[in-house]
């Protein structure tokens, strides 16, 4: 094959990659806001749903998230220990697994919640541009969750 036939091989022409290494990058940003919190990234996006939805069942957190079960759950097992969620079967159903944010985890908000802002600078873009990007990341979000 020649070496035109090789251009897809080239990491410069992968889409993939930069998505890759801005997702390490920016989460390298948060970890020392994060770690003033005790949370890991994906404790944080995770807590960040439960102070939306307050309970929620395990399936549709894993939704959410862009998470299977096997991440997820040493996640919220580590959370509960914290005493920021409490985990119990629902009523229902005992096939479903129901998580529920406590008092402790909504005090935990209180922190949280100037991360953000403290994060808001980190990427170099303007704030139209943030808006655009988000945009863009949520369109390629849709095409993955429509293809499931």
């Amino acid at each position: 094959m020649s070496d035109m036939g090789y251009e897809s091989l080239k990491l410069e022409n992968q889409l993939c990659f930069p998505l890759y290494a801005c997702s390490r990058e920016v989460i390298k940003q948060y970890r020392p806001h994060l770690d003033a919190l005790d949370l890991t990234y994906t404790q944080y996006i995770t807590m960040m749903v439960f102070w939306e939805e307050k309970k929620i069942n395990v399936k549709e957190l894993g939704k959410k998230l862009f998470l299977d079960s096997g991440t997820l759950t040493p996640v919220l097992k580590s959370l509960e220990k914290k005493g920021y969620v409490k985990r119990y079967r629902s009523k229902e159903d005992e096939r479903v697994l129901m998580v529920e944010i406590t008092e402790t985890g909504e005090l935990l908000k209180e922190k949280a919640v100037e991360v953000p802002a403290k994060m808001a600078g980190c990427a170099g873009l303007e704030l139209a541009e943030a808006i655009e990007l988000r945009r863009l990341l949520d369109k390629v979000l849709s095409g993955f969750a429509e293809s499931e």
